[in-house]
């Protein structure tokens, strides 16, 4: 990873997508960020499910999401694409026309239900998907990407707001796994949102990786959030194997240990900052986002392309944290929390919202998870 000069921009702003310097960010003492009230969120009705027909891995999968999240046959595409890595640019047009074609206005928000292929050249599929693929990124892959209107914004609706799908990648190395990352989506829902349950934590690690660290400006004072149950830890990154009940980790390292497994609570997250995290199978010696789910997390992030250290392109975690308390899905939560998100592929299962409101069951039904 090629670390930025003091003059390049290295810090996105909460509640704008535009940059400070880094030494602006540096010098910033540790505090909370204001974020925007949302008092909703995405739905199962609100996603599209694309499963690819020459994967029979991604069938089985997208029959699997689709059961467990009540989807209905219209919310379907099911399309040929090849099985590798990268689409060309001209493959993905052909895709990002035939979901055009498929989903109308009601549909938000996108699951794609395989782990190949997850970029369009250096672009990932995700973010080519929601801001159109961006061929002179690939020119300077680690310059400015296009801003996200939808970085840490209240709205629930992006693609009636910003003409945007955000999507996530139903990623795993295995149908079992794939299988296993969507029940804990669905375990999710609520699970948080009990009275006088223990505390979750959420791990913010330090090392001594310097040009990998640089998110730690943007970590808040460690400590207990009450109204939550939410317990915030700055610490070196050995902790990380004696933490309990985990929501969040958040790191920057080339490769992270996660063995042995973590003790996560059903929707946790975690991702680190390194050169290419998003590039799943890719020729290198990094761990990639693949293994927090292989972990045990329920969703994580990561970069298809070098995209140098600017931290608009990785995860903000106060701006992730502070979605998914208020009851955001994680497909939201991520998605607002980063400003330049062309190079970042999610994964995970979408609709997990373990702070959603839970509500009382109705007489002859079962209960359902609806916005506040």
């Amino acid at each position: 990873m090629a670390a930025l000069s003091s003059a390049a921009p290295a810090h996105a702003q909460a509640g704008a997508a535009e940059p400070g310097s880094a030494a602006s960010a540096a010098a910033r003492k540790p505090g909370w960020i204001n974020v925007p009230r949302i008092t909703g969120r995405l739905q199962a009705a609100d996603i599209g499910l694309v499963v690819n027909t020459a994967d029979p891995a991604s069938v089985q999968v997208g029959e699997y999401f689709a059961r467990q999240r009540g989807l209905a046959p219209e919310q379907v595409l099911r399309i040929e694409l090849p099985q590798r890595q990268s689409l060309t640019r001209e493959e993905f047009e052909r895709l990002r026309a035939a979901i055009d074609a498929r989903f109308g206005p009601a549909i938000q928000a996108l699951a794609l239900a395989w782990t190949t292929p997850y970029a369009v050249e250096c672009n990932s599929i995700t973010g080519a998907l929601a801001l159109g693929f961006d061929g002179e990124l690939c020119k300077q892959s680690c310059g400015m990407s296009r801003p996200s209107r939808y970085f840490n914004s209240p709205s629930l609706r992006p693609y009636t707001d910003f003409g945007m799908r955000p999507a996530m990648l139903l990623a795993a190395r295995t149908v079992g796994q794939a299988k296993a990352l969507i029940d804990r989506g669905v375990a999710a829902d609520a699970s948080l949102s009990v009275r006088g349950r223990p505390p979750v934590s959420v791990m913010l690690l330090t090392t001594d990786d310097v040009p990998r660290r640089v998110r730690t400006v943007l970590y808040p004072p460690a400590g207990l959030i009450r109204a939550v149950g939410v317990e915030v830890k700055v610490v070196p990154a050995a902790e990380l194997a004696n933490a309990r009940r985990v929501l969040m980790v958040t790191t920057g390292s080339v490769r992270v240990q996660l063995d042995p497994a973590m003790d996560w609570v059903p929707g946790g997250v975690g991702d680190h900052l390194t050169s290419v995290g998003g590039d799943l199978y890719g020729n290198h010696d990094q761990s990639t986002a693949l293994a927090w789910l292989d972990a045990g997390a329920t969703a994580s992030h990561g970069s298809v392309s070098e995209p140098c250290n600017h931290l608009q392109k990785f995860p903000h975690p106060q701006v992730l944290l502070l979605h998914y308390l208020q009851g955001a899905t994680v497909l939201e939560a991520y998605w607002k929390s980063v400003a330049w998100p062309q190079q970042s592929l999610f994964v995970g299962e979408p609709l997990a919202a373990p702070f959603a409101p839970r509500l009382a069951p109705t007489a002859g039904a079962s209960a359902p998870i609806s916005a506040r």
